[in-house]
């Protein structure tokens, strides 16, 4: 994919990939001689661009005489043309700034996250939570609501909380909930939440358990709470992507509105990212995603300590600044990794 491009054909591909993505209009052989100082003849660089759509990085739209970048073409330009540069001082600073009224409450973090990658990149800020199951329980604690309904608070270490309602087989007296809620805190601190459910079932078949009746007890309420909850996703500002002039026609706005209600697919694309190190680009139609033609994705993972705990991004057309975009993404998810730490 481009391997065989000489120089010139490359410079070439560069302008109108970047022009194209600063008007979104098909770039014609004239504008690239002319916005781009490139000593060539138009008739020099017709010929060029008719090389690179043989070779699958340029299409032309029906109504124009202009070319507009294929989802290869932004593929090679990511990888082989794109000087990726530094966040300047002056916008580190303003991200910084925006975090001081989040708190280091971690769903505050991750909803202010959102809002600033939207905000910062002009398109769809995204961040996965971490799921619960990939923390170490910190606490768990049983209070009673009301007849057999209890509710269950789980902490994990890195302050994540799950809460969950339970409808108990028996009523329990309040100072039992808490002898229980004091044995399993014994029994389960500091286990990775994904092993706390197996050493529950370990410990329901210990003698001593089977023979005492609040323990028992306690192991089957414990069982009923560790239940693995759907991933959470949090995303702000769909509205920058529908105001992108490519999906001002309403059919493609309706299936990018299609793309972003089915969250499960999201979710699964972002999962993909979670074992990866540094930053991911899925361009167009390498997200194997419905209804995303015409989207690209970069994400990268947010850690604490060795701990990766989940994924934050941006998604905008296939034709967004990706040497702003990138910075950003990458700059933000040292960001919120360092937040959390300090947490």
């Amino acid at each position: 994919m481009g391997e065989g491009l000489s120089e010139r054909n490359k410079k070439i591909l560069e302008a109108i990939i970047e022009d194209y993505i600063v008007t979104a209009e098909p770039v014609g052989s004239r504008a690239v001689t002319r916005r781009h100082g490139l000593n060539l003849s138009p008739a020099t660089v017709r010929n060029a661009m008719a090389d690179l759509e043989e070779m699958g990085l340029l299409t032309s739209p029906h109504t124009s005489a202009g070319r507009v970048p294929t989802d290869r073409a932004y593929r090679f330009y990511v990888d082989s043309l794109l000087a990726v540069g530094c966040i300047d001082k002056a916008e580190r600073e303003r991200i910084r700034k925006r975090y001081a009224g989040a708190g280091r409450d971690m769903g505050a973090v991750l909803h202010e996250t959102t809002r600033l990658l939207s905000s910062v990149s002009h398109y769809m800020g995204i961040v996965l939570a971490p799921r619960f199951s990939s923390t170490t329980l910190r606490h768990m604690e049983f209070v009673k609501l009301g007849g057999r309904r209890i509710l269950a608070i789980l902490v994990a270490d890195n302050g994540a909380v799950q809460n969950r309602l339970i409808e108990s087989e028996e009523e329990f007296a309040e100072a039992d909930l808490v002898r229980m809620s004091n044995y399993l805190n014994e029994l389960l601190q500091g286990l990775p939440v994904a092993q706390v459910r197996t050493r529950i079932l370990e410990e329901m078949r210990n003698e001593k358990v089977l023979y005492d009746t609040l323990f028992s007890r306690a192991l089957r309420l414990s069982e009923q709470t560790i239940v693995e909850g759907s991933a959470q996703i949090f995303m702000e500002g769909q509205t920058n992507i529908l105001d992108q002039p490519e999906f001002a026609d309403v059919g493609r706005m309706k299936d990018v509105f299609r793309a972003f209600e089915e969250k499960n697919q999201l979710v699964n694309l972002l999962d993909r990212c979670i074992s990866a190190q540094g930053v991911q680009i899925f361009i167009g139609s390498e997200t194997h995603l419905n209804h995303m033609e015409g989207l690209s994705v970069i994400t990268s993972t947010y850690v604490s300590g060795k701990n990766t705990l989940g994924v934050l991004g941006v998604i905008g057309p296939t034709r967004m600044g990706y040497g702003k975009v990138i910075p950003i993404v990458d700059y933000t998810a040292k960001l919120v990794s360092k937040l959390l730490e300090d947490e």
